[in-house]
């Protein structure tokens, strides 16, 4: 294995140098709390908020229409079953979601609350639950029938024979409509149906002998291979259903009858259809109705939010936002409505460590409609998009959860094989020769990169699915661009902020095309950027970008994105000298076979091995020198880096090591190798400082339980981070780590 040892690296400026031309923040100026992020905000709200409509305005005059939209994910973090750890259903995870949605309907009256289908995953025998709030965008209620029960869970008064009233003051609401509609029975649930439709054609020409009249409720089926789809509505024809439904319906508890809704392709016959439907109830005396049935359209005019469950958490599908300043406005919402339900975006494990919900924070862009999609108005973006984030690392794991790299949900095409990574730059350049590539040249270019692998292009940290592809029916087409390699944020703030970032590396792409070059980083992808030294400058190699160019983001924004209390382990002083360990990134190996383990709600990987930075620095007026200070790492000399901060020199390097042994896992004949001991030292400073990282309690033992809050786990924190002074400095010559033991960037303790 080669190594480089010797010299250290020349100094690499560290940037920001557009920012501090032009009057904004240093690099350091975001608060860092030395505990660990607090899921608090690192500037003042209104600031955040007018910084944000600045971004906002900035891309109105460019010209640009870029929506965004996101999928946040909040988990009980004081709950340690499987339905929040691992798997996507379980007996509360639905009764919290209701609570959620009720929350959000409270804050934003006038929706109509939706129970539709949700998806369905390979191994699962029917489709999820899925609960939705369908809004107009403009305020105007949409809905002013009897409330769902999950709103007021009041006992439902119905008059004897109300199902029978409700069926046929339906048919007459939809007839005062001119909608020509049908009144019949069938066997099965919905027992009670209507069949009409909204132009002047005959409903059936044998409406008696149609056996799809008789089709069986949706709910409580599996989903056709082919995706969910309404045949008869696809003809002009909507076929209504009302009943009681059981729990074959899989609606879960039901208080109320249901009022089965069709497909409806166009939004204002939708908006009709519930409006018809809210009248005939009222008329009808109920004092309870739930909706059901498929999914609504959608357009620039309403707002469809789902709230479906998936493995550890429950998942909220955004309405996208033309603007952050919207999108603001509802992150903070569903962010609010999940506290209500007492949900959270974050984790508080044993010893204090603060992890996201785990089940990530993904963002999507793209347009209006598919057309207007930037993705497809302008067919450079999308390869220009792929190469930038393939030169800037930072994008990819500055922002991502515990697990990254080629076994995590959102890896980068280079991390799959050179191969792949040669191939992909052909298929760019191909495409940079078309004139004007089509949207279905653009997806079947890039589609085969944009995969884990398996050839999942689900787990991709672009994923293009939902671009302009075929194969996914209903939804493949939508002219989208989902962005995966993004931890859950803890606050809505942290989230918008993400948000500003990629529209504004959209804007810069589509204003300023760049050729779609790839970087070949070979190992320095795992070993320079797991630490977060490195992530951060590259990052303001891309902040430096946007600000010359014109596309800048304000002080707020950039403070919010700068917050490393994420990373942050600890930090000791000792003479003019400061000692700071920074949690680095692991890129943990998958155990066995990829397509094996492609149907499970989770996948087995080896997380025994952690990685963090130690990095030193001088205080202002430092008198000695920093290359004279000495670092040992378990008694073995630290062969420190030096680089380049605005305000000073810094030198680190990272360390890896096995935290714990696995019940299963690589290596079975290495043990955990906590606790790990630094000593800090200068031959011309009396005594020297010792750093010990503990896993648990440095006594020994465990916690007894989870902590209660926020500054329960900063103390666990606190406390396995020792700093004790030394009378002396060690006695003996530090060790040299052993051949194979030294990287670049990293010294693997493992190999001790």
């Amino acid at each position: 294995m080669s190594v480089h040892l010797g010299c250290p690296a020349p100094a690499r400026r560290f940037r920001g140098d557009a920012y501090l031309a032009g009057g904004e923040i240093p690099y350091n100026a975001a608060p860092v709390c030395p505990s660990g992020y607090t899921g608090t905000m690192k500037t003042h709200p209104l600031a955040f908020e007018q910084a944000i409509r600045s971004h906002d305005d900035l891309l109105k005059r460019h010209e640009l229409a870029i929506w965004v939209g996101a999928e946040p994910t909040f988990t009980d973090r004081r709950a340690e079953t499987p339905e929040w750890l691992n798997n996507a259903l379980g007996p509360s995870k639905e009764s919290r979601a209701r609570r959620m949605l009720a929350e959000a309907a409270n804050l934003t009256p006038g929706g109509a609350v939706l129970r539709t289908l949700g998806r369905q995953y390979p191994k699962e025998e029917l489709p999820r639950w899925s609960l939705g709030l369908y809004r107009r965008r403009d305020g105007q209620p949409i809905w002013s029938g009897p409330v769902d029960p999950l709103l007021e869970p009041a006992p439902l008064s119905m008059p004897e024979g109300a199902l029978e009233d409700l069926w046929e003051q339906l048919a007459q609401h939809l007839g005062v409509r001119g909608w020509t509609a049908l009144l019949f029975t069938v066997e099965c649930y919905p027992n009670l149906r209507i069949v009409f439709r909204h132009d002047a054609l005959p409903v059936l020409a044998d409406p008696v002998r149609d056996p799809r009249l008789a089709r069986p409720s949706p709910h409580g089926q599996p989903i056709s291979p082919g995706g969910l789809h309404d045949e008869l509505a696809e003809q002009g024809i909507f076929l209504l259903g009302i009943g009681w439904p059981g729990p074959e319906q899989g609606l879960g508890e039901v208080a109320a009858p249901c009022v089965e809704l069709p497909a409806c392709g166009e939004v204002e016959l939708f908006l009709e259809l519930l409006a018809a439907v809210g009248e005939a109830a009222n008329a009808a005396k109920f004092t309870g109705l739930i909706l059901t049935g498929f999914p609504p359209p959608v357009d620039a005019t309403v707002a469809w939010t789902t709230l479906t469950p998936d493995p550890a958490v429950v998942e909220v599908n955004m309405a996208p936002a033309s603007d952050v300043t919207g999108f603001l406005r509802e992150t903070r919402l569903s962010f609010a409505a999940a506290a209500n339900a007492g949900l959270s975006p974050y984790r508080l494990n044993y010893n204090g460590q603060i992890t996201d919900s785990g089940g990530g924070g993904q963002l999507t862009l793209g347009g209006l409609e598919p057309n207007s999609s930037p993705f497809l108005t302008e067919p450079r973006l999308l390869p220009a998009l792929i190469g930038y984030f393939n030169r800037h690392p930072a994008l990819s794991f500055y922002f991502a959860g515990d697990c990254v790299g080629n076994s995590s949900q959102a890896p980068r095409p280079d991390e799959r094989t050179a191969e792949i990574v040669e191939e992909l730059a052909l298929a760019l350049a191909l495409l940079d020769r078309q004139r004007n590539p089509t949207p279905e040249q653009i997806w079947q270019s890039l589609s085969p990169f944009l995969a884990d692998a398996g050839g999942n292009t689900h787990r991709s940290e672009i994923n293009i699915e939902k671009l302009w592809n075929p194969y996914l029916p209903g939804r493949g087409q939508a002219g989208l661009v989902e962005f995966r390699a993004f931890r859950m944020p803890p606050t809505p703030e942290r989230l918008a902020a993400l948000a500003a970032l990629l529209r504004a590396i959209a804007a810069l792409l589509t204003k300023k095309p760049q050729p779609p070059k790839l970087s070949y980083w070979g190992r320095e992808l795992h070993d320079r950027f797991a630490l977060p030294y490195y992530l951060r400058a590259d990052l303001w190699e891309v902040l430096d970008e946007l600000a010359r160019t014109g596309l800048g983001l304000g002080q707020p924004i950039i403070a919010e994105l700068l917050d490393e209390s994420h990373y942050q382990v600890g930090e000791a002083k000792f003479g003019d000298c400061r000692l700071t360990v920074r949690r680095g990134l692991e890129f943990w190996p998958l155990l066995g076979d990829a397509l094996a383990q492609e149907h499970g709600h989770s996948r087995l990987v080896d997380a025994s091995t952690a990685r963090i930075e130690i990095s030193v620095g001088a205080d202002v007026g430092a008198k000695s020198a920093l290359a004279d200070w000495r670092l040992t790492v378990n008694g073995y000399a630290l062969p420190l880096r030096r680089e380049d901060e605005i305000d000073g020199e810094t030198w680190l390097y990272g360390v890896r090591y096995r935290r714990f042994k696995p019940w299963a896992g690589l290596h079975p004949s290495l043990e955990a190798q906590g606790p790990i001991e630094l000593v800090l030292s200068h031959p011309d400073q009396p005594g020297a400082m010792r750093v010990t990282l503990y896993e648990w309690k440095p006594q020994g033992g465990g916690y007894d339980g989870l902590p209660v809050d926020q500054a329960e786990a900063a103390v666990r924190r606190t406390e396995r981070f020792v700093v004790e002074r030394l009378d002396a400095a060690p006695g003996v010559p530090p060790l040299e780590p052993p051949c194979g033991a030294l990287t670049p960037y990293c010294f693997d303790l493992r190999w001790i």
